[in-house]
């Protein structure tokens, strides 16, 4: 049998239902990502030990076909993958050093995929501090929301070494339709800040347009549609459409979290000496918003601030 690396992951991907040839993975972090993510891989064969704060998350892991852990250093004991999804540097941080964290308590060779949104930054010195463990890293966050999420068909932007990448890519093609290798250790986090930029940028400008055509009093829904289909539509506006429409802001992504990450984005942009005048903007209106008492909505709840930049009482 061929001992070809390329060779051996190819015929894994096609044996999804003989559990024992997968590694075995640890899935830190249940949210509302986190947790149909790991459900995914649940569905293509992997044998996942979850661990989070919520017990109701943790009861939702074994209803799907996981194993729940007590703590950190219980579920990564066994791991061969470790994939973290946490929201921000600091709870990476809290989860990966430290006694009872993961770097501590991995065997040496895991591989350590973080999925979070953090600076790029964290990323590197996690890598770093990981590798002096003996344990291999790659930061990979993920765009697409609870819906990309549920539907595993997430853009996972990710970096670290190639032969890593290679050996996580069985993995990522249970969560995600697009997945690339975009550089060194941190470089995932550096699109995936871009990416930020250019969604709330983008749903900002959705949101003057719906309170522009209402005020106008076009029917709301046929022009949504007809701009969905010309240059003007995106993955946004086909996502956040019904938001919009029925001003439901039940949160998929939390303005909390955009907020977050607008700082990310605004402060790696200085540090490379790179002008955002519309995207300090839109982190001003984010964090706006978020000071209004409505960090807890969707992103698409940009829309509120328009409405009341514009006279309305919300």
């Amino acid at each position: 049998m061929s001992t070809d690396p390329q060779t051996h992951q190819s015929s894994e991907r096609g044996t999804h239902s003989m559990s024992t040839t997968l590694p075995k993975v640890a899935w830190i972090g249940l949210g509302i990502m986190g947790s149909p993510m790991s459900e995914n891989l649940i569905k293509a064969g992997y044998e996942v030990t979850g661990y989070t704060l919520e017990q109701e998350k943790l009861d939702r892991l074994a209803a799907a076909g996981g194993t729940t852990a007590g703590s950190i250093a219980e579920a990564v004991a066994d791991a061969d993958v470790i994939v973290t999804m946490v929201p921000a540097s600091p709870q990476v941080e809290a989860i990966a050093y430290g006694p009872d964290g993961i770097l501590e308590n991995a065997r040496s060779g895991a591989l350590l995929i973080d999925m979070s949104s953090i600076t790029p930054q964290t990323s590197i010195d996690l890598a770093a501090a990981a590798k002096d463990k003996g344990v291999r890293a790659l930061d990979a966050p993920v765009s697409g929301g609870e819906a990309g999420a549920v539907e595993a068909v997430l853009s996972i932007m990710v970096g670290g070494e190639q032969a890593d990448f290679d050996e996580a890519r069985p993995i990522f093609e249970a969560l995600g339709k697009t997945i690339v290798l975009c550089g060194p250790h941190g470089s995932g986090q550096t699109v995936k800040a871009a990416n930020q930029l250019i969604v709330a940028v983008n749903i900002q400008a959705c949101a003057e347009a719906v309170v522009f055509l209402e005020k106008s009093g076009v029917d709301l829904e046929a022009a949504l549609n007809v701009l969905n289909g010309g240059l003007a539509g995106s993955t946004v506006l086909t996502r956040k459409k019904d938001n919009f429409l029925n001003r439901d802001f039940k949160p998929g992504f939390r303005i909390d979290l955009h907020h977050k990450d607008m700082g990310i984005v605004t402060d790696a942009a200085r540090n490379v000496g790179a002008a955002l005048p519309v995207g300090a903007v839109v982190a001003q209106l984010v964090a706006s918003l978020r000071a209004q008492g409505d960090g807890g909505l969707d992103h698409s709840a940009l829309l509120r601030a328009v409405e009341r930049l514009s006279g309305a009482q919300v």
